[in-house]
């Protein structure tokens, strides 16, 4: 049984898929059912492969086509080489993965860029929830309970931006999401997701200042 897209998911792939050059080579890691890596293909004629670890994804995956290699991506990507991809995507997991630093290091080093995104823990209607009725915040773009959700990191958009400041990562683009599309006013009070493009330091790129 597959589960339909949210409306976030959706846009979030959309987005994705504008920042990746036609012909691309691509590494899509937990890349679930496949349907990124399907519009990937579909839009920009990538050459895309996945891993995912879950069995009943991977014949999805496999029913549309697509290469997906079963595979943990907790235990790294040390079979390939340096490079090996011009994308490396990590869609909605780095809130989900405990070695999450040595995973985003293995990445940058697989792809020349890495597409990442993940849910902003700061935005505002999060904030309401836990100031107002002190628990856990359980919003649109964060639809899970303390006690079923698969994030083990709470991050916000102003945490992401330090951690690449202290990494040495340069930030070559950043998409902020809200309930009525995109903004660039207060990303990390009003956006629900997040989006960035990184790569090792070197390339030209930018950190964004809010401190908000």
């Amino acid at each position: 049984m597959t589960t339909k897209l949210t409306a976030y998911e959706q846009q979030e792939h959309l987005i994705i898929a504008d920042l990746v050059h036609e012909q691309a080579t691509v590494l899509d890691l937990g890349c679930g059912n496949g349907e990124l890596l399907e519009l990937l293909r579909e839009r920009k004629d990538v050459n895309g492969q996945g891993i995912e670890i879950d069995d009943e994804a991977i014949y999805r995956c496999v029913q549309k086509g697509l290469t997906v290699f079963h595979s943990d991506i907790e235990s790294g990507l040390g079979e390939y080489p340096d490079k090996t991809f011009d994308y490396v995507i990590m869609n909605q997991c780095i809130q989900e993965i405990f070695e999450v630093d040595h995973l985003i290091a293995e990445a940058l080093r697989v792809g020349r860029e890495v597409i990442l995104s993940f849910s902003n823990f700061a935005n505002i209607q999060a904030r309401i929830e836990l100031f107002f009725f002190g628990k856990s915040p359980a919003t649109v773009a964060l639809p899970y309970s303390w006690h079923n959700t698969p994030n083990i990191h709470f991050l916000s958009i102003k945490d992401f931006r330090e951690y690449c400041a202290l990494k040495k990562i340069t930030i070559l683009k950043e998409i902020f999401l809200t309930h009525w599309g995109q903004t660039t006013i207060w990303p990390n009070l009003l956006a629900t997701n997040a989006i960035f493009k990184i790569a090792r330091q070197g390339q030209h790129g930018h950190v964004s200042g809010d401190g908000i």
